[in-house]
C-alpha cells in the first residue's frame, strides 16, 4: 500500500460539504435540512428587513470579515455559516474580507489558513478584499469627516482618556477632551502631520466627535486613526536592522507606505458601505457598535448597510483564545495549532471531523440573538451522528493478542465476505480468515465473570462473521510483564447433522495472512479531554492547572483488515494524485480516508503516514465514555 502527501483537486469535488457528506456514494445525505436556518427565526426577519437608504437593492451582499491574527476555530464555523449561507440561500454574495488594519499582528500563515478553512468548509467568496485596498480611500473620509466637523486629532494620553470617558467605569462624570473644539484647519493639520510622521505612537490620535451624553460607550468619541509607525525623526536615527518589521508600522500588503492606520470602529462600516454590503451579520458584543456603525455612515453621507447581530458559538471543556493556545504549545502540552485535541478548524480538519458535520452541527443550533455554549462532547455526539451514515466500516484492533486455533490446518485459508456499512449500497470487501488471528486485548480475560461474555478459558465467542465460534483453551503470558502473550482456541465447527449453538457475542478480529499482506498495521493515536474539568477557562488555578495527562494515548502495534486498500482507493485523497487533477488546485491530507472501525471508533489517516507507516487517528468513540 503507498501511502503518500499529495495535491487534490477543489473542494466541491473532493471534500463533502453538509449537502453531501463524504461517503461510498454520492449522492446520500445524512443531515437536517441545510437551508433550515434561513427558512424562519432570527434570519428570516433579517432578510425581511430592508437596509437603510438602499430601496432599489435587488442582491444580498454579506462579508466574512476576519483579523488575520490568528487561527480560526469551531466558534468561527457559525459565523462563517452565516454569511456564506445567507447569501448563498438568497442567490447572492459574500465577500472574504480581511481586517488588516494592524501590522504588527497579522502574518501571511494566518492568511492562508482562513481562506483554506472557509474552501475547506465548503465555501467560495465571490471576491477576497481587505480592508488595506481601501486605505486610500479611507483617508480620503477621514479628512471629510474632519472637515464636516465630525472629528478632531486629540494629544490626550491613555489614561486622561479613560478619564474622560468617566473613568472607565463611570467613577466620575465624563467630560469632553480639550482638544474637542479645535479649529477644523488646526484638525486637518494636525491630521496631516500624523500621516506625515511627524507623531510617534500614542503622541496623536484622531478622535470621532460624537455624543459624549449618549449611554452607549461606543458615542463617546471613539479613536479613528491611530500613529503606528515611530516618527520620522527617530526612524531615521536607527538602522534597519535595529528595528523590527512592526517596529516601524510595515504592512504585510502596503509595506510602510503608512504611518497611521485606520481602528476597527472607523473601518469596518465605511469598508461595508464601499463593497456594498447589504446585510452586516456579526454577532453580539458588536451590538452597541450597531450606533457608531450608523452614526459614521450618517455623518459622511454615505451608503450604509444593516448591521444585525446574532449569537456566537461557545464551546466548553476546552479554551479557544489563541494566548491561551499559544501557552498550550509552548509548554508542550501540545504540539501546535493542528493538534487534533484542539479546537481550531485546523486541528479538528486533521482529526478527521468532516467539513459537513460541523455545518451540520451549526445548522441544528439554529441562528438567535442568544449565545450558544456548547459542550465539547455534545459536539462530538453531532459528529457520531453524522459519520454513523457517511463512513464505511472496517475492523481494528488496537491492542492485539495472537489467537491459535489448534484444530484448524496451518494452510487453511478461507475468504469472509464483511459488508462496508448496514447499508448494503456501500457494497462489501472479503478477508481472510486462517489459523492466526488476533483480537484485542479487552476481548479475553483469563477468569471468566458473570458479566464478562467475551473470550475466557473454556468459554466460547464469536468471530464477527465467521461461521461459528472458537472457544479458549489456554493461554500463555510473558512472567516479566505478566501480560497474556497467545490464547490457544478450539474451532467450534459441528459435527455433520449437529446443530450450531450461537454464541452470546460477537468479537471483531484480524486475521495473520503474509500473501494477502494482512493485517495491515498501523499506529493509533486515540485523543481524549485536554482538561480534566468543564470549564478550563475560569478554573481558580488557572487552565495549566487541569491538563489531563491521558489526552492522547498511543497503540503502537494496531492491525487493520485489509479492506482499508478499498476505502482508501475510494476516498478524495488518493484521487487527487490523477494527472487529470488541476496543478492549481488545493491540497488535500489524508484525513479525506475515513472510517469506523467497527465495536471501537471513527478514524481517519493521518497525515503523518507514509508508504509502509500507517498512523490513524480516533476522530471520536462509537458512544459517549462515561468516565469523560
Amino acid at each position: 500500500m503507498v501511502i503518500s502527501v499529495v495535491p487534490r483537486r477543489s473542494h466541491d469535488q473532493h471534500e463533502d460539504n453538509y449537502r453531501r457528506p463524504p461517503t461510498m456514494r454520492p449522492t446520500e445525505s445524512v443531515t437536517n435540512d441545510a437551508t433550515s436556518m434561513f427558512k424562519s427565526g432570527f434570519l428570516a426577519e433579517v432578510y425581511n428587513e430592508k437596509p437603510v437608504g438602499s430601496p432599489g437593492v435587488d442582491r444580498i451582499v454579506t462579508r466574512f470579515p476576519p483579523e488575520p491574527n490568528g487561527f480560526l476555530h469551531l466558534g468561527h464555523s457559525k459565523a462563517i455559516a452565516v454569511n456564506f449561507g445567507f447569501a448563498e440561500y438568497h442567490d447572492g454574495d459574500c465577500y472574504l474580507r480581511y481586517d488588516d488594519t494592524n501590522p504588527a499582528r497579522e502574518e501571511e500563515k494566518y492568511f492562508t489558513a482562513i481562506a483554506d478553512m472557509i474552501r475547506w468548509l465548503g465555501f467560495k467568496p465571490v471576491k477576497t478584499t481587505h480592508s488595506s485596498d481601501y486605505f486610500d480611500r479611507l483617508y480620503e473620509l477621514a479628512e471629510d469627516l474632519i472637515r464636516r466637523d465630525g472629528a478632531y486629532v486629540c494629544h490626550c494620553s491613555k489614561s486622561e482618556i479613560a478619564q474622560q470617558r468617566g473613568g472607565g467605569k463611570g467613577a466620575i462624570p465624563r467630560y469632553a477632551c480639550s482638544h474637542r473644539d479645535r479649529p477644523v484647519d488646526e484638525s486637518l493639520s494636525e491630521f496631516r502631520a500624523m500621516r506625515d510622521g511627524e507623531y510617534g505612537p500614542q503622541e496623536a490620535l484622531l478622535r470621532m466627535k460624537q455624543d459624549l451624553e449618549s449611554d452607549n460607550p461606543q458615542m463617546w468619541d471613539l479613536t479613528a486613526y491611530r500613529v503606528i509607525a515611530p516618527r520620522k525623526s527617530d526612524a531615521e536615527e536607527k538602522t534597519d536592522s535595529e528595528m523590527a518589521d512592526n517596529e516601524i508600522g510595515v504592512h504585510y500588503r502596503t509595506g510602510n507606505k503608512w504611518k497611521i492606520y485606520p481602528t476597527y470602529d472607523f473601518t469596518h462600516c465605511l469598508v461595508d458601505s464601499l463593497e456594498g454590503v447589504t446585510h452586516s451579520l456579526c454577532t453580539t458584543e458588536f451590538e452597541t457598535a450597531r450606533t457608531s456603525y450608523n452614526w459614521l455612515c450618517d455623518k459622511l453621507g454615505v451608503y450604509r448597510p444593516m448591521q444585525r447581530e446574532f449569537g456566537r458559538l461557545k464551546l466548553s471543556g476546552t479554551v479557544l483564545s489563541k494566548r491561551k493556545i499559544m501557552a498550550l504549545i509552548s509548554n508542550g502540552h501540545v504540539r501546535d495549532w493542528d493538534d487534533p485535541r484542539l479546537y481550531t478548524l485546523i486541528a479538528l480538519r486533521r482529526r478527521g471531523v468532516p467539513p459537513g458535520a460541523i455545518l451540520s452541527f451549526v445548522n441544528g443550533l439554529g441562528v438567535s440573538k442568544a449565545t450558544t455554549t456548547i459542550e465539547v462532547k455534545k459536539f462530538e455526539q453531532s459528529v457520531r451522528q453524522y459519520l454513523e451514515l457517511a463512513v464505511s466500516r472496517l475492523m481494528v484492533v488496537l491492542d492485539p493478542i495472537p489467537v491459535i486455533i489448534d484444530n484448524i490446518p496451518e494452510d487453511h485459508l478461507e475468504m469472509v465476505e464483511l459488508p462496508f456499512s448496514k447499508d448494503p449500497e456501500f457494497g462489501s470487501h472479503h478477508v481472510p480468515f486462517t489459523r492466526k488471528v488476533y483480537i484485542d486485548r479487552s476481548d479475553f480475560r483469563e477468569t471468566s465473570s458473570k458479566d464478562f461474555f467475551r473470550l475466557t478459558p473454556g468459554t466460547s465467542v464469536g468471530l464477527l462473521k465467521v461461521p461459528f465460534s472458537i472457544t479458549a483453551t489456554s493461554f500463555e503470558k510473558d512472567p516479566n510483564s505478566g501480560l497474556v502473550t497467545l490464547i490457544h482456541a478450539r474451532y467450534e465447527k459441528p459435527e455433520e447433522g449437529a446443530k450450531f449453538k450461537k454464541p452470546k457475542s460477537y468479537i471483531h478480529w484480524i486475521a495473520d495472512c503474509p500473501s494477502l499482506n494482512s493485517p495491515i498495521k498501523a499506529t493509533v493515536r486515540n485523543y481524549n479531554p485536554l482538561f480534566t474539568c468543564d470549564n478550563p477557562d475560569t478554573h481558580p488555578d488557572g487552565f495549566l492547572s487541569v491538563m489531563n495527562p491521558h489526552s492522547e494515548e498511543i497503540f503502537p502495534n494496531a492491525m487493520i483488515d485489509i479492506g482499508l486498500h478499498e476505502i482508501i482507493r475510494k476516498a478524495p485523497w488518493p484521487r487527487a494524485n490523477s494527472e487529470a487533477a488541476p496543478a492549481d488546485d488545493l491540497k488535500v491530507s489524508p484525513e479525506t480516508v475515513r472510517f469506523q472501525g467497527m465495536r471501537v471508533a471513527y478514524f481517519c489517516l493521518d497525515r503523518d503516514s507514509s508508504a509502509d507507516s500507517v498512523v490513524l487517528n480516533r476522530i471520536v468513540s462509537l458512544k459517549e465514555d462515561a468516565k469523560k
